[in-house]
């Protein structure tokens, strides 16, 4: 036998095996790059191949991975993150809100109406007019009418007699709807309210056009005749989330139906973005579609089902939110229960079933306590570790200092939204009181000193998907006069990057393939025109994304940033 030859053609493979490991089809070069991970918190250079980081380092270091096919992007000093991941929002509604009336930050109940107006002048005869993002604390003056801190309908109806219109409420736990809507919905002035809902009357009895939490179902039916191509929406979506710099989008609740048809989109023309979903239906319609939903599709890991959810109560903005005192602003209302807990029991159970985790939506102080309750009975009921788990609750917006160290003692992460206090914390105090805002609302700082892991998020639609305001409330608590709304529950810089990336995967069950810049991880970053970490705060909230990057791709570039 020759050895001399078998020792060259082992040479020879060896040599080929190594420059086909070292071989990359992207570099990225030159640049601040905050990778998340201990071992090497920073590097200059990235090498990419096939979706994944072959290596992070310097760029003498990455430049062994060139080939002549090799891209190689400079990134100019450029500061670069993982790819920020939107912990908690709606796809399907980010996407069908473009293609309706845009109410966030309109100042004025008559701006809306005018809106609707010219919405109706360009309809068809019968049309449905849909909106979203109306909030009444958003207005400088009050409507001449009002019910409350609420419009009446009847300026709408004048403008519109024979279109009915559906306006959601900014946080989407309200509609306000106009006479033919209404008429539609066979709404009269003996309809009663729902469990868990209300169906605002005015003086005389008669519904005055807002409906409250369960009682917008009276609504359903008609809204839902409004059916928009589901492939318009995920490009809408997904341009979206990639020109605010998402790589991984965090859907919070979409029924079967509108999964099955995201999915049979995703099968003809494959997303862009990485999109995490949790089912948001009856228990019936769960049980019955779970065994062909749940989970990731093989060897696909831009499209899952991962969680369910389901909401307790509803929002503090609408009086909804569930809570264990009444309101200061309306005494005697403590909110409302909006799904039974035996229905969340249930729906819990079928996660365990399908290794799926729960989500439930707790805002008021009560809803929140009761669903760490209902955590707790299921985990000891199944003699579970609910950190193994990872089972969520969505908002944690109003707590009882009893309940914050619940959250570790049962695993439980807390799913918050940094643009949320900052957008509410003007009226907070007037909604609940001084007192209990200064111990609970929205407390970040006192979660985090009990060990809790936060993620962050936007809500979109109910704010809009750009995460730098976010960032920027998580970190300041300035609300938009200036003022800080109780500063002592900032984050850190870094805790609210984690909140993006490290610890927003590991809300997804991620955190070996995302959140982080890594040997071996999936090739998602979001590159930054500012420095997230040492920008001014005024600075930060210039910040834009340049490019957003999945997979090894390039699929945003900020032609406009300088």
């Amino acid at each position: 036998m020759n050895y001399t030859y078998l020792l060259l053609l082992a040479a020879c493979f060896f040599a080929v095996s190594c420059s086909v490991e070292h071989k990359a089809d992207l570099i990225l070069t030159s640049g601040i790059i905050v990778t998340m991970d201990d071992e090497q918190p920073e590097v200059q250079a990235i090498a990419i191949k096939d979706g994944r980081i072959v290596a992070a380092g310097t760029n003498q270091e990455m430049s062994t991975y060139r080939t002549r096919r090799t891209k190689v992007q400079d990134l100019g000093g450029a500061f670069v993150t993982p790819g920020f991941i939107e912990g908690h929002a709606h796809f399907t509604g980010l996407g069908a809100g473009q293609l309706q009336l845009d109410l966030l930050g309109v100042e004025s109940w008559q701006e809306i109406v005018e809106m609707v107006k010219e919405a109706v002048s360009n309809a068809e005869y019968g049309e449905l007019i849909l909106g979203r993002g109306w909030h009444q604390n958003d207005w400088k003056n009050p409507p001449e009418r009002i019910v409350g801190d609420l419009p009446h309908h009847d300026k709408l109806s004048a403008i519109s007699p024979n279109n009915p219109v559906i306006l959601r409420h900014a946080s989407g736990h309200m509609r306000m709807a106009n006479a033919k809507a209404m008429q539609l919905a066979g709404i009269t002035s003996s309809t009663a309210d729902p469990t868990g809902g209300e169906i605002v009357r005015d003086e005389n009895g008669e519904a005055a056009g807002p409906f409250r939490q369960r009682a917008m179902d009276f609504l359903m039916e008609l809204e839902q005749s409004w059916e928009p191509d589901m492939e318009e929406i995920v490009r809408l979506a997904s341009y979206e989330s990639l020109r605010n710099g998402i790589t991984t989008f965090g859907d919070a609740g979409t029924p079967v139906r509108e999964i099955f048809s995201l999915k049979d989109v995703h099968q003809k023309q494959p997303l862009p973005i990485r999109l995490h979903l949790m089912v948001r239906d009856d228990n019936d319609q769960m049980r019955a579609s779970l065994p062909e939903l749940a989970g990731q599709i093989p060897g696909d890991p831009f499209f899952a089902v991962s969680g369910i959810k389901k909401a307790i109560d509803g929002a503090l903005g609408t009086h909804g939110a569930w809570m264990l005192e009444p309101y200061e602003d309306m005494p005697g209302r403590s909110g409302f229960n909006t799904t039974p807990l035996d229905e969340i029991k249930e729906a819990g159970e079928l996660a365990l079933k399908h290794q799926l985790q729960l989500a439930v939506h707790a805002i008021g102080d009560r809803g929140n306590r009761e669903a760490l309750d209902l955590y707790e009975a299921l985990f000891t009921a199944h003699s579970l570790n609910g950190n193994d788990l990872r089972w969520r609750i969505e908002h944690t917006q109003n707590l009882h200092p009893r309940d914050i160290p619940r959250f570790n003692e049962l695993g439980v992460i807390a799913s918050m939204q940094g643009i949320h206090a900052t957008s509410d914390g003007s009226w907070v105090a007037q909604r609940i009181g001084e007192q209990r805002a200064r111990r609970g609302a929205y407390v970040w700082r006192s979660l985090l000193d009990a060990g809790v892991l936060i993620i962050n998020g936007t809500d979109a639609p109910v704010e809009r998907l750009n995460p730098i305001p976010s960032f920027h409330g998580s970190v300041t608590r300035q609300l938009p006069d200036g003022s800080l709304f109780f500063p002592e529950q900032r984050m850190s810089r870094m805790e609210t990057l984690k909140s993006y990336t490290s610890n927003a995967a590991y809300g997804i069950f991620r955190e070996e393939d995302l959140g982080k810049i890594k040997k071996g991880y999936l090739a998602d970053f979001t590159v930054w025109s500012k420095n997230l970490l040492q920008a001014t705060e005024d600075e930060l909230m210039d910040t834009v994304p340049l490019m957003t990057i999945v997979h090894g791709e390039i699929r945003y570039r900020n032609s406009e940033a300088k």
